[in-house]
């Protein structure tokens, strides 16, 4: 009996000896912050990027939506309006209507009398007017969907260099571990870089498609217009 309780306290004493191994776990927010300064200035730089994609994509598309919607009788009413003469009525229709699609009629019937090339012109040279304010600020987007992760890459390089210069430096002491959560902490910027990068991308071309329609329904506009133009008397 006296040799199982001596058993017993052998292993309760090597349990209790054996040491509490606690994990360590890390949230994204504090890789983020772990990766020293210079991590943490290219962290910062992401975000005012994230923050200016985010911005420029919903300001951008609620533009370009709001530009796409026209009256599908529009281009009745202005049909009839000038076929009967009523030129002034017809300018004021495309008055009441913001949108590229007015705007460009509007320059059309404002140079009727003159010779078709001259009105073909005129609308062509509003086209790319409207163009040119439908595309505003998204070429930043394809700058940021380019430029992130480059940004990203070079926070993993500097982080990189550190750790290992820190591994020079410290004769062969340091530990493979102290070495490894460098390494991790320092491939934070590129995940973070390329998930901004994806961000611009997907947004840029999302609103790409979205111009390309309303360009579209200008070209058609035009042509519906010219057609007008050219009907017999």
């Amino acid at each position: 009996m006296l040799y199982f309780f001596q058993q017993d306290g052998v292993a309760e004493a090597a349990q209790e000896a054996e040491p509490v191994v606690e994990e360590k776990t890390l949230s994204l927010f504090d890789l983020m912050l772990s990766g020293g300064l210079g991590g943490q200035i290219i962290i910062f730089i992401l975000f005012i990027l994230l923050f200016a994609a985010v911005y420029i994509y919903f300001e951008r598309l609620f533009a370009i939506k709001s530009a796409s919607q026209v009256d599908k009788n529009f281009m009745l009413q202005i049909k009839d309006n000038v076929l009967n003469g009523n030129i002034e009525s017809a300018k004021m229709r495309c008055a009441q209507s913001d949108s590229p699609v007015a705007r460009l009629t509007e320059k059309g019937i404002s140079r009727i009398g003159s010779p078709l090339e001259d009105i073909n012109t005129a609308i062509e040279n509003a086209g790319r007017l409207e163009v040119y304010k439908l595309e505003k600020n998204v070429s930043v987007l394809a700058t940021i969907a380019g430029a992130a992760p480059m940004i990203g890459f070079l926070g993993t390089v500097i982080g990189m260099v550190i750790a290992f210069h820190e591994l020079a430096t410290s004769s062969g002491q340091a530990q493979m571990g102290a070495l490894a959560e460098g390494i991790y902490t320092a491939m934070t910027t590129t995940v973070a870089g390329l998930i901004v990068g994806i961000i611009a991308y997907i947004g840029y071309n999302h609103l790409v498609v979205k111009t390309d329609k309303v360009v579209h329904q200008m070209e058609a506009t035009a042509v519906d217009f010219l057609d007008l133009l050219n009907e017999p008397a």
